[in-house]
């Protein structure tokens, strides 16, 4: 069941419609959808090393798209971003964002965006807190492009070699996979 499910990925990966796709879900997670677009890009990029860069760029600028609906969510609709981030499980309300990002501003976009944590919360809490616009739309750029383009260099730089070595003990490192996930989620919900 797992090597299909494995070989069902990376067959999306190939699929002719595979790129509009990694950039429908970069767009989508910036701002309401709960899946990275790094399930999508990982494998794309093991499939197609020398369209890494490409890829990488397809996400960089679906997810600052996406990031403006969520600043715009956030900024426009006030009571629909605070619901979705209540759903998140931050429900600390307006005042809060607003003195987040009056204390830390840029560095929120910054560390947040390079991190595994979901990039909506940023964008959100940025329209949130009425952060400027033009700054916001730069720091993006920069921390999902840093972040996409480092993922592309290290998986076209060594993915080949880790690749085989995946397929060579698929349930292992599936098993690996899963503990890792669980633990950074329970961190991620202890912070």
């Amino acid at each position: 069941m797992l090597r299909k499910l494995y070989d069902g990925v990376f067959n999306l990966a190939r699929h002719r419609h595979a790129t509009p796709a990694l950039a429908v879900v970069s767009f989508a997670e910036s701002s309401f959808f709960p899946i990275p677009p790094d399930v999508m890009l990982a494998p794309m990029i093991l499939a197609k090393p020398e369209k890494a860069y490409f890829y990488a760029a397809v996400c960089t600028v679906a997810s600052v798209l996406g990031g403006i609906l969520g600043y715009a969510i956030g900024f426009y609709l006030t009571d629909v971003g605070l619901a979705i981030m209540r759903f998140l499980g931050h429900s600390d309300g307006l005042a809060q964002f607003r003195a987040w990002f009056e204390q830390w501003g840029l560095w929120v976009i910054l560390i947040k965006g390079l991190t595994p944590i979901p990039y909506k919360l940023v964008t959100i809490a940025s329209g949130l807190a009425a952060f400027s616009f033009p700054v916001f739309i730069a720091a993006s750029v920069v921390t999902r492009g840093g972040r996409f383009f480092l993922e592309a260099w290290i998986l076209k730089t060594w993915g080949p070699a880790m690749l085989a070595q995946v397929e060579k003990r698929l349930a292992l490192w599936a098993g690996i996979g899963v503990v890792a996930l669980v633990a950074l989620i329970v961190v991620l919900k202890l912070l």
